[in-house]
């Protein structure tokens, strides 16, 4: 894979990822793709909190469904879309940091079934970085519906 290429890579992912309302209402943005190698992130923002100051579970898990999705993505044929079928997700420690950063990769692409791992790391802007949570997904191509 060539730099153009993840740069064509990168251009597509964002352009479906930029049709996702719930992506810019909490603040994700993609900032990474290449063929089956999708990373996201996410500032911290209190008004996405549990009650203990962490992120939310519902977020970590959605940021993290959107990574291993466009993961997924990234290696379907022109013309198709993505639609998550299952997500299994374990919280491994409290979701915190200056931002999230979920990395989706895929494990193995079918021709309608794609299976993705992905991990989501809290990190802070000294460098520090921790595991947060960590699972699996299946996700199926699908023709890009108009409209």
């Amino acid at each position: 894979m060539t730099a153009n290429d993840d740069d064509t890579v990168l251009a597509r992912v964002r352009e479906s990822f930029d049709r996702q309302s719930f992506m810019a209402t909490i603040g994700a943005e993609i900032t990474a793709a290449a063929a089956g190698l999708v990373e996201v992130r996410l500032p911290y923002r209190e008004d996405l909190c549990q009650q203990n100051g962490y992120l939310h579970g519902g977020i970590v898990g959605a940021v993290a469904d959107v990574a291993g999705g466009y993961a997924a993505y990234s290696v379907f044929p022109d013309g198709s879309d993505v639609l998550t079928v299952e997500y299994k997700i374990n919280m491994v420690a409290p979701a915190q940091g200056d931002w999230l950063r979920a990395v989706g990769q895929v494990i193995r692409a079918g021709r309608t079934l794609t299976i993705c791992d992905f991990k989501v790391y809290g990190e802070r802007a000294d460098g520090d970085s921790r595991l947060c949570a960590t699972g699996q997904q299946t996700l199926m191509r699908m023709d890009r519906r108009a409209g």
